[in-house]
């Protein structure tokens, strides 16, 4: 199935608050629990916690603000393009009683220094250059980074999308399964990601699929 992007950025209201409210929970606790076994083995690399985190297209907080409590000592940053998601994710952690560094940037002009984890939750299928995301890591990439994105893959034929949103969202609001569905189309393949690390020469990153509809790019970037 070829390929289909969708919009960049979620800004429409209605979307924003869907978000919100969804109930993602199982899903961003697989990607914190991924995020917390890299920290913990390093290959083999004897870690600590990072100085400096980084939670690209963080929308209204749901990688964020976890972070922001397991590691009190360090700096989180969330970065997104919408301002309407942002507004979400700052909420909460003033709710919360967290301190986040939220910032509203596309990743064409996000300028920072090097950091000591990026992460990333379903941001890749989002954009129209994924190089971009590529090199943004390599770029902001402090000696040893841990590098953890997890995303959509796309599957191989319309049939297996409408089968993946009845098996999963089924009763889910209607702007959530039309976005799931429009998300597995704008997805990549682990063979599509493999070919994108070539060229970013991110050799110690591996790509690896989980479950039914999910694709794990994890490791150190020196």
């Amino acid at each position: 199935m070829q390929r289909l992007p969708e919009p960049e950025l979620m800004v429409d209201p209605a979307q924003v608050l869907a978000y919100a409210a969804a109930d993602f929970s199982g899903g961003d606790q697989r990607t914190l629990d991924r995020i917390e076994a890299l920290l913990s083995s390093a290959s083999g690399r004897a870690a600590s916690d990072p100085a400096v985190i980084l939670d690209l297209g963080c929308g209204p907080g749901n990688i964020s603000l976890p972070l922001a409590k397991r590691f009190p000592e360090s700096q989180v940053i969330g970065v997104d393009g919408s301002r309407a998601m942002l507004q979400v994710a700052r909420d909460r952690a003033n709710q919360q009683g967290l301190s986040i560094d939220l910032r509203c940037s596309t990743l064409q002009d996000l300028a920072l220094e090097p950091v000591d984890l990026i992460v990333s939750n379903s941001l890749l299928h989002h954009l129209h250059e994924p190089g971009l995301l590529w090199g943004l890591t390599r770029e902001l990439a402090a000696p040893g980074c841990r590098v953890l994105h997890r995303d959509l893959r796309r599957p191989a034929a319309l049939a297996e999308v409408h089968r993946l949103q009845q098996l999963h969202c089924f009763d889910a609001p209607a702007v959530l399964i039309q976005d799931f569905c429009a998300s597995l189309v704008a997805a990549f393949t682990p063979e599509e990601v493999q070919q994108q690390l070539a060229l970013a020469e991110l050799d110690g990153l591996t790509v690896e699929m989980e479950d039914d509809r999910y694709l794990v790019v994890s490791g150190l970037v020196d």
